[in-house]
């Protein structure tokens, strides 16, 4: 009997052979496929879920800058809201909230402050030596003024051209706080540091010390940290036990009261942890259908800083929610 040679009966064999094998490939590819769109679309909707929930506490924290202003407008009580910097904070269903609020007078002007009290911010909140910082003044007083004359360590067009920059002084009142960090002699450590302080909203000369921060207490001449911090003790009890704020001695010449235009800051957070801090600074128009206006609205979603109410001796507490109740 004769047989098939050998090489013709193993050839089928390697045929299934070769089949099982890109079998075997198609189905690795087709599951690493679906386990990728299957990962895919777990990464849109959990991102479609934190889309949903940053809206929820982005129109809470709206919300709670709306309510703080009314409060602010209500007919004066003993449990009113003020603005001195105190956290209130309560619960609209599953989402908590806080906010605080401070008049804007609370911090330096940078159109209305003058030399004196500019050169002490960059001295001792921004960390300039003297002769930098009368550079920086006499910079920023030529950048609001309307003319083109310069000041002994100012800057005018001319210096900017000099320097490389692209534009030059305003020669108007700053608009916004951050338009400073392009002030000639103004580094970016220095605008950080003085950054927080500064408004251009309050068109005070001064500071309102009742709700002023420490930092900004800390630009005015003549202060020092053990001054300062005695004073923030007796404002606090103060605050407490609703007396009226004492005076700061060396304030005088630099003090200022409240303007009526207030910092709002606000913070919503939500049952899964996710939050959001808005925070504006806001008018009273007079006009029931509109009753206040925005000056500025700002996003700000790091955890809103809020003064804590305080005890008589000045230690600070829980913050107290929109009862007066921890």
């Amino acid at each position: 009997m004769n047989m098939p040679p050998t090489g013709r009966r193993s050839h089928p064999q390697r045929q299934r052979g070769i089949a099982l094998l890109l079998a075997l490939w198609l189905t690795i590819l087709l599951t690493v496929i679906a386990s990728g769109f299957a990962f895919s679309m777990r990464s849109e909707a959990l991102a479609a879920r934190n889309m949903v929930s940053l809206s929820q506490v982005r129109a809470a924290a709206n919300g709670a800058i709306e309510r703080t202003a009314y409060e602010l407008t209500r007919p004066r009580l003993p449990d009113s809201w003020n603005t001195d910097g105190v956290a209130h904070t309560w619960r609209e269903g599953d989402l908590t909230l806080l906010a605080s609020a401070t008049d804007e007078s609370a911090k330096i002007d940078l159109n209305a402050a003058n030399e004196v009290l500019l050169r002490s911010l960059f001295t001792s909140v921004g960390g300039a030596d003297p002769d930098v910082a009368a550079h920086i003044v006499d910079a920023i007083l030529d950048w609001r003024d309307a003319d083109d004359l310069k000041r002994p360590n100012g800057a005018e067009e001319a210096d900017y051209r000099a320097a490389g920059l692209t534009y030059k002084p305003a020669n108007a009142p700053f608009e916004t706080v951050t338009e400073l960090a392009r002030v000639m002699f103004v580094t970016p450590d220095i605008y950080a540091r003085v950054a927080d302080t500064l408004t251009v909203q309050s068109r005070q000369p001064g500071v309102n010390t009742a709700t002023a921060s420490r930092t900004v207490l800390l630009a005015l001449p003549n202060a020092t940290p053990e001054v300062i911090d005695a004073f923030l003790q007796q404002r606090a009890a103060a605050l407490a036990e609703k007396r009226p704020v004492p005076p700061l001695p060396l304030a005088q010449g630099f003090a200022a009261g409240a303007t009526g235009i207030w910092r709002i800051r606000a913070q919503a957070t939500g049952p899964d942890g996710v939050t959001f801090a808005r925070e504006a600074v806001v008018r009273p128009s007079g006009d029931v259908r509109r009753p206040f206006i925005a000056l500025a609205w700002l996003d700000d979603i790091s955890p809103a800083p809020v003064v804590a109410a305080a005890d008589a001796s000045g230690n600070a507490t829980e913050p107290k929610n929109s009862n007066g109740r921890p």
